[in-house]
């Protein structure tokens, strides 16, 4: 799976090589996986493509059929390339996109997934993401969605649709004017595939991705040169990548179930009852299920004094009254994630922290990814079942701060 990271790198390289200037925005635009942000620092393996194709991928555009002949090169798909954010607190920008491209807002970016590159996809499959650096400073939340969408529709309302989230990041704190200009991220997504090529679903819908960051520019617009009464604040792209290196996954049911809810002890709805930080959420397993998993993202969030930011709480999942995954979010240490962390800012300070250090405060590392969590039911019974989170040492402290949950349910049916 080193082609991507290889990938992400270069891709990363070129993009970090000219500085955004303001005339370019919006131009031409139960187990956890833990994903990795790419560095690619010793990567030695090299790429399998053999040229790049019209519809923005590279390789062979061979498909995953089996044989007795080689397997098929490796194949990078660029879904978005550079597409530009905009402040994600102001009216949606009517700068022009890409080709193919459709903005909803201006943190919300979506592609269909075309037949051509469905035709693509092999037994497995990692997802990139690159973020460049624009007006924004802070670090912020990102993710990639998958959005299903009646079949033939030219657009769509993200609320009116089944969505699911496939990955998220949290963004580096970077000036656009300090090298490195980009952050890279990748995700192992096996499980996606099922989705992306299952007959009955592509009868019905169409697919399309979508790439979320939610960035601001206020504090930029003054204290960052060259970003003075700008508001494009970060560009990404989104890459796939799909190779014949495994056997591929079996599922072939999905149910989404949840796409960043709140949950929190304090807002209605954001619980199960106000002041406690549990939440239940029911769900059916289709008839004839053999094997079913839940894919779980959370991530904790609140930069407040005392906020739930900085503290790390254990997170304790039961379904059906079983506790089926424990954990405790956090990284040994944040500081492979430095480097790219180019605005100076109160989390990293100027020097590097022990592993003790780290694991005293920070949830998540700006520049890193959050871990996707695929909690593994076995041949739980078909029909209906009740998943339950709880972070019963969670506080909130002030009302603030909240820990966005998304959830969803794949099952396979054919054994």
């Amino acid at each position: 799976m080193r082609t991507l990271a290889l990938a992400l790198t270069a891709a990363a390289l070129l993009a970090g090589c000219a500085s955004p200037s303001p005339n370019q925005a919006g131009s031409d635009e139960a187990s956890t996986t833990a994903a990795s942000t790419s560095t690619a620092a010793d990567d030695t393996s090299t790429s399998g493509s053999s040229g790049s194709g019209s519809d923005g991928s590279s390789g062979s555009g061979s498909d995953s059929s089996t044989g007795d002949g080689p397997p098929p090169d490796p194949v990078t798909m660029m879904l978005m390339d550079a597409v530009i954010f905009y402040d994600g607190y102001a009216a949606t920008v009517d700068e022009p996109v890409p080709e193919g491209i459709v903005r909803h807002s201006n943190a919300l970016m979506a592609t269909r997934f075309t037949e051509a590159q469905q035709a693509l996809l092999q037994q497995t499959l990692m997802l990139g993401v690159i973020v460049g650096a624009r007006c924004d400073n802070y670090d912020r939340i990102g993710a990639v969605h998958l959005a299903l969408v009646p079949k033939g529709a030219e657009g769509y309302v993200p609320a009116e649709v089944d969505r699911i989230e496939v990955a998220r990041f949290i963004t580096p704190f970077m000036d656009m004017n300090e090298s490195p200009m980009t952050v890279p991220y990748e995700f192992e997504v096996d499980d996606l595939l099922p989705i992306l090529r299952d007959p009955a679903l592509l009868a019905e819908y169409d697919l399309w991705f979508e790439l979320m960051i939610f960035g601001v520019p206020y504090a930029a617009n003054t204290e960052i040169p060259g970003c003075a009464d700008r508001n494009d604040t970060q560009d990404g792209t989104l890459l796939l990548y799909t190779d014949s290196s495994r056997e591929p996954v079996a599922f072939d049911a999905l149910v989404p179930l949840a796409i960043e809810q709140s949950f929190n002890n304090y807002a209605r709805g954001a619980s199960d009852a106000i002041g406690t930080t549990r939440k239940t959420i029911a769900f059916e397993v289709p008839e004839g299920s053999q094997r079913s998993q839940l894919v779980l993202i959370t991530s904790n969030h609140g930069a407040n004094a005392g906020g739930e930011e900085y503290i790390r709480r254990d997170h304790l999942v039961s379904v059906d009254g079983a506790m089926v995954l424990q954990y405790k979010p956090g990284r040994t240490s944040c500081e492979p994630f430095r480097k790219y962390n180019t605005q100076g800012n109160g989390i990293y300070g100027p020097t590097p922290m022990t592993d003790e250090q780290w694991q005293s405060f920070s949830n998540w590392c700006p520049g890193d990814v959050i871990d996707i969590r695929r909690i593994d039911l076995g041949d739980i019974a078909p029909g209906p079942h009740e998943f339950v989170i709880d972070v019963p040492d969670a506080e909130f402290v002030g009302g603030q701060g909240d820990f966005p949950l998304s959830l969803y349910l794949q099952s396979s049916t054919r054994g």
